[in-house]
């Protein structure tokens, strides 16, 4: 079950940054898609270019987050890897941190580290809902994630221990 990350816990991004998830959180909101360490969430780059198309201006920080290390995450994203802020999870500290049971997953954590909304799997309409409380949240434009060319909708990968 889905619930609040430990704020102590710390990300670090592909460009090699380390700080606490409460450091990161210190400005702006997280909109953050989480990817499982497998070629097929390749599949979800244009859902994640849609996010950040229209809330890449927004005042939250939108990331992606990725349940492997660096080569793996550059294989994925390709060179969509220097566009975004991307987060490394070999470990699935922070998948697990937040409760995720499913990969890919979308999730709005506030600034004080609470967990806002999360949708777990691939379902077009419940990843809308996590888009619309965001753009509500930061009074900016709805992507519309329903039209981005994503995968067709499935539960996704179950989160497992490393």
């Amino acid at each position: 079950m889905a619930k609040n990350p430990d704020p102590m816990l710390e990300l670090t991004s592909l460009k090699g940054s380390t700080r606490t998830l409460d450091d990161w959180l210190t400005m702006f909101h997280l909109c953050l898609v989480v990817l499982p360490d497998r070629p097929e969430a390749a599949l979800w780059q244009p859902v994640i270019s849609a996010i950040f198309k229209v809330l890449g201006d927004a005042d939250c920080r939108v990331a992606v987050c990725i349940t492997a290390n660096s080569s793996v995450a550059r294989r994925i994203l390709g060179d969509a890897a220097d566009e975004y802020l991307v987060f490394l999870d070999p470990d699935r500290t922070f998948v697990h941190s937040l409760g995720l049971e499913h990969l890919p997953a979308f999730v709005h954590l506030r600034q004080d580290t609470t967990l806002a909304a999360v949708a777990q799997g691939w379902d077009a309409p419940e990843w809308q809902k996590v888009a619309t409380g965001i753009s509500k949240a930061m009074k900016w434009s709805v992507p519309q994630l329903s039209t981005a060319g994503g995968p067709p909708t499935s539960p996704g990968w179950a989160v497992t221990p490393v």
